[in-house]
């Protein structure tokens, strides 16, 4: 039976309240990224988010979080990433540090799903965005909590069947 494991690093609680909607909706183990270790990266599948910070940065408990990733195999391994962030405030970062988690896990060998175009956003820039398309959910649950889930129920339907 495969395991799907949702991890979240969250200043304010915002990521942790977007990360337990996806958690329920998936019927995932959600877990803080300061609680990572080699037993939650075991799952056959991990769900990981990041709010972003100042000029595209990482959620601060990530940054360790981050180099575990990068020193384990995650080969065989399906990764999708979901961020938050602000749109209006910080419209050239929006939702950047999405970037560093994809990066991480593409590295390490595992195989990333669940790009969102970057259609019916407002932003001017983001470090996330290649070929076009967010590397996973992008959120603003402040200035567009409005569309928060719908966004999740269908990023939820479109990397559902690539769950193993």
């Amino acid at each position: 039976m495969s395991k799907t494991v949702v991890v979240f690093g969250s200043s304010t609680g915002t990521c942790e309240g977007i990360a337990n909607k996806i958690g329920e909706k998936l019927g995932a183990e959600v877990v803080n990224v300061s609680d990572m270790n080699e037993d939650i990266l075991a799952a056959d599948n991990l769900i990981i988010g990041t709010s972003t910070w100042g000029a595209g940065e990482l959620q601060d408990d990530w940054y360790e979080g981050v180099e575990l990733l990068k020193s384990n195999d995650l080969s065989g391994k399906v990764v999708a990433i979901f961020g938050c962030g602000d749109c209006e405030s910080y419209s050239d970062t929006f939702c950047g540090a999405m970037a560093e988690l994809y990066n991480a896990a593409k590295s390490a060998g595992a195989t990333l799903v669940g790009a969102v175009s970057t259609d019916g956003y407002s932003f001017d820039d983001s470090e996330a965005v290649v070929d076009g398309q967010f590397v996973g959910l992008a959120l603003d649950d402040i200035n567009e909590d409005d569309k928060t889930d719908g966004r999740i129920d269908a990023w939820i339907t479109q990397i559902q069947p690539s769950l193993k």
